[in-house]
């Protein structure tokens, strides 16, 4: 075997509560995180030892260059830590191919690590189980467990601790993708000076019996995002996104995670297609895709090459 190709996919969150800050800096969440049909490709090959290589493509070529190419990036980071675990030498080149946007608060460089994951445990037969990469995964970050395990799951702790959710639909997806990023860190620093007495987070029963009955009117309507208030004041222009998509009949509308991609809960395909074209013809947002939702979790692709 000298290659593997993991597809993974991105996410959007259905409910995020965020608490106080600890002390370690990082916060008690409420995280329902749901698999999107958006999807990075993550190919690992085998190389001569040296220097990890990185290269990426992709068709949101604004997105792409933004992507690290050195070991900051977290699907280098990913082989390196699995290396260590393996006690082989991190002798690979990886690509990605991306089609999730680029901070834009839909965990594409969290998906990208735990494919990495994927992609290296099979290349060396490391023989790591779920829960091995799970913990793995979690110590390189908050969002990198959950596109192992896709669908649609609640996170607790900082959002590693997951529990799956039963999902009783297809729900359908708009996305408004924004000229450049959103810092996560800058953004959950907002909500601190926003929100210092921020309550414990606690879940929403109405939210888990929206998704698992498949009621997407209701689903809608219980959408929330605590980080949303700190997005918004970073980015003002945000605003006019949200309002632009309720206009043409979204059932819910929210600022992904911590932003800037906004997401627009549509009744059907039909009504996907009036919301994404009310949004390009705006000219309030840099761009549209559409989506459904939930979708498995990193998946091994095509046979690998040989």
């Amino acid at each position: 075997m000298t290659a593997v190709t993991v597809r993974v996919p991105a996410k959007v969150n259905l409910q995020l509560a965020v608490g106080p800050a600890r002390e370690d800096g990082y916060h008690d969440l409420v995280n329902v995180f749901h698999a999107v049909s958006l999807f990075d490709e993550v190919t690992v090959t085998r190389a001569e030892p040296g220097p990890l290589r990185l290269t990426v493509c992709g068709d949101l070529e604004s997105h792409t260059a933004r992507v690290p190419l050195d070991g900051s990036n977290l699907a280098a980071r990913a082989a390196e830590l699995l290396a260590r675990e393996a006690g082989v030498e991190p002798a690979v080149r990886i690509h990605l191919d991306k089609s999730i946007p680029v901070a834009g608060g839909m965990a594409g460089g969290s998906a990208d690590a735990a494919a990495a994951l994927v992609a290296c445990n099979t290349l060396w037969g490391a023989g790591l189980s779920d829960a091995d990469l799970h913990a793995l995964a979690a110590r390189l970050g908050s969002d990198v467990p959950f596109p192992l395990l896709g669908g649609s799951a609640v996170g607790t702790g900082r959002g590693e601790h997951l529990t799956p959710m039963p999902c009783g639909g297809r729900f359908s997806w708009v996305f408004a993708l924004a000229e450049g990023g959103l810092s996560t860190a800058a953004v959950f620093r907002e909500y601190d000076r926003l929100r210092p007495d921020a309550p414990p987070p606690r879940p929403d029963p109405g939210l888990a019996a929206a998704l698992a009955e498949g009621d997407a009117p209701a689903l809608g309507a219980a959408l929330a995002n605590d980080l949303e208030r700190a997005a918004l004041t970073l980015r003002p222009e945000l605003r006019r996104t949200l309002d632009t998509g309720r206009a043409a009949g979204a059932l819910g509308a929210i600022v992904s995670g911590s932003g800037p991609t906004c997401a627009f809960l549509a009744a059907d395909a039909a009504a996907a297609d009036r919301i994404a074209a009310a949004l390009t013809g705006s000219g309030n947002c840099a761009g549209t895709v559409r989506a459904y939702g939930d979708v498995p979790g990193a998946t091994v692709v095509g046979p690998p090459e040989r």
